[in-house]
């Protein structure tokens, strides 16, 4: 089994492909908002680079977010016509999943946190369990004093990971026991992407193209998308 892995909740958009034998070959590019310049060329380079043809994909997985309303449609939307064009089912990560997964071996609570703009983040708590992490909070959008005050009050060691952490320091800099993870970690990596819905599929959890939507924590993203509902035409 192969697994397409596409990114692009964030600024940076990547894409990855592996299976059984972990991870073939990944990319990762941060150009701006140009995610839709970037992520097809993207595509073919880590398909030759794992020495494999689009044909031989079996699953396709995509980071649903919360993120970026731009890098989002774009990703989501080409996951989908590529599964659709393929005839394979998909797989659904959310974004601050992929974020906490890398700093998984930590026995803090981990934070993840996504620079949402308008002032607000992104932003889910996970724990340490046996064989990874898990989610202990569901994803919401807050904004950085109000996500201060909740980890203060809680008053854990505490690991800080995601752009949104890295944007609004100040806010968290103070506060005793809670430390931000390296900036190399800012943000959601399709390699996790791939590790992630490895195990999803194992588990077969699957979801039609048709079926798959994204993680949006607020109204007005949500009513501005029109997904795909059909096999686009050839």
């Amino acid at each position: 089994m192969l697994i397409l892995g596409i990114e692009s909740a964030t600024p940076q958009v990547g894409c990855a492909i592996g299976g059984h034998e972990g991870v073939l070959a990944s990319a990762h590019s941060s150009r701006g908002r140009r995610h839709a310049e970037t992520l097809t060329p993207q595509i073919d380079f880590v398909r030759r680079q794992a020495r494999v043809e689009l044909s031989e994909i079996s699953v396709v997985a995509v980071d649903l977010g919360p993120g970026l309303f731009t890098g989002l449609r774009v990703g989501i939307s080409a996951a989908m016509a590529m599964a659709f064009a393929l005839g394979v089912p998909m797989i659904g990560v959310t974004s601050l999943d992929l974020l906490a997964f890398p700093v998984r071996h930590s026995p803090r609570l981990i934070v993840a946190a996504i620079d949402a703009r308008r002032g607000e983040v992104f932003h889910a708590f996970y724990r340490q369990v046996p064989g990874g992490i898990q989610r202990v909070t569901e994803p919401a959008v807050a904004n950085p004093e109000d996500l201060s005050s909740e980890l203060l009050a809680r008053g854990e060691d505490c690991l800080l990971v995601g752009d949104g952490a890295l944007r609004y320091a100040e806010h968290f800099s103070g506060l005793d026991g809670v430390e931000a993870a390296e900036p190399g970690l800012a943000h959601p990596r399709a390699d996790s992407l791939v590790q992630l819905a490895h195990a999803k599929a194992l588990r077969e959890e699957f979801v039609p193209p048709s079926e798959l939507r994204p993680v949006y924590l607020r109204t007005p993203d949500a009513a501005e998308v029109s997904w795909p509902s059909a096999r686009p035409a050839p």
